[in-house]
């Protein structure tokens, strides 16, 4: 058997020792007579209720999104002989990205109306011989088979003009897609094809991204409770979106102008999105942003500090301090809570009354508590 050693006997001992005078100070007579001094009091700290208007906001994070995206892509083959942006530059509707070689595209133009010409010139010979033609029948001096002929001549050369006419029209629209111009105002994303490369109408991958930020939407969810204040607000065109852009210091408003048509059911959640004119380029797509909607305001409601309101097994509830210096407990129902306040149901507790915002661990209801004040930076 192994002996324990020294300091195991000594450790062993101190314990002993340390129970001993655990038992006495619990079980000797003197004990009996100690009786819970000023000290045992808890501290807590404690502020008033008060009567205030509460707005009632809801907070969501949301993402900006681009308010168009256009791929611009080429509509016929050919070679890029230009390119006529930068990377990231702001362009409007209309303006010139790339140019296209006109050359072959020039040439059937030329082409086409060359053949319109040939057409049209035998076309005004056909109804010259129409006309002579019906002069002949009338005296006898023509048959019939060779008027209708000659009628026929002219109508077939009016549907070649007509299709001539077409083929310059088409020439002409194929030309002109020879200058790819921007659909929309908007930013240009990187060069994804450069100058000198052959570009097809079939390609599937565009020439560039034109993203439209001004304006910009912005996207997010809130709970589907909110539904019916969400849209009285919008009937009422009261419903707008606050939020602060990354590089502004205010607060800036959108007003929300669509409010999604299906509850997200894994969430409970409805999708709203507001139109920011972006003005400065302060958002950017794909940005989180905070938003805040209003969505009521809860007149002259009993108000404390949110950290007055404890949960407890069923409900809610805050600790009161009494003309006597006593914890007394009382049910609340919260009406909301905005910022650090939190807005209670008429009735539990009445203006002016001192409530326990830190201590609440240490107090039972009945107990006596002492006021302390509120430290440094509280």
């Amino acid at each position: 058997m192994r002996k324990a050693s020294p300091r195991t006997i000594l450790v062993a001992l101190c314990g002993l020792v340390a129970i001993g005078f655990a038992f006495h100070w619990l079980f000797s007579p003197s004990a009996a007579n100690r009786k819970p001094g000023r000290s045992d009091i808890p501290p807590v700290t404690v502020a008033a209720a008060e009567t205030r208007n509460v707005p009632v906001d809801v907070e969501a994070v949301g993402t900006v999104l681009a308010n168009a995206t256009v791929q611009v892509k080429s509509r016929i083959d050919g070679q890029i002989v230009a390119v006529a942006f930068k990377e990231g530059q702001i362009v409007r509707k209309g303006d010139l990205l790339f140019q296209i070689d006109r050359a072959p595209y020039e040439a059937a133009l030329r082409a086409a109306k060359a053949n319109l010409q040939r057409d049209e010139a035998q076309l005004d010979n056909a109804r010259l011989d129409l006309g002579r033609a019906n002069k002949l029948l009338a005296k006898g001096y023509a048959s019939q088979q060779t008027h209708d002929a000659a009628k026929a001549q002219v109508k077939a050369l009016e549907g070649s003009v007509a299709a001539d006419r077409a083929a310059v029209d088409q020439a002409a629209l194929q030309l002109g897609y020879t200058e790819i111009r921007s659909p929309i105002d908007g930013k240009t994303g990187p060069y994804l094809v450069d100058a000198g490369n052959i570009v097809k109408a079939a390609d599937a991958n565009p020439l560039v991204v034109v993203t439209q930020i001004q304006p910009v939407k912005i996207s997010f969810s809130l709970a589907q409770q909110h539904l019916a204040k969400l849209h009285s607000r919008m009937a009422e065109k009261a419903l707008n979106a606050s939020f602060r852009p990354h590089n502004s210091s205010r607060e800036v408003s959108a007003p929300i102008d669509f409010i999604g048509n299906q509850v997200n059911a894994d969430a409970g959640t409805i999708e709203l999105r507001a139109t920011y004119d972006n003005a400065v380029l302060d958002l950017v797509p794909g940005e989180f942003v905070n938003v805040r909607v209003h969505l009521d305001e809860i007149t002259n409601a009993v108000v404390v500090p949110r950290e007055a309101v404890n949960t407890g097994q069923d409900r809610l509830y805050v600790y009161v301090v009494t003309a006597d210096n006593k914890a007394e407990a009382r049910n609340v129902d919260v009406l909301h809570r905005s910022g650090d306040m939190a807005a209670l149901a008429p009735g539990a507790v009445k203006p002016g009354e001192q409530v326990v915002t830190d201590g609440q661990m240490r107090v039972a209801p009945g107990m006596p508590v002492k006021i302390v004040p509120r430290g440094p930076g509280a």
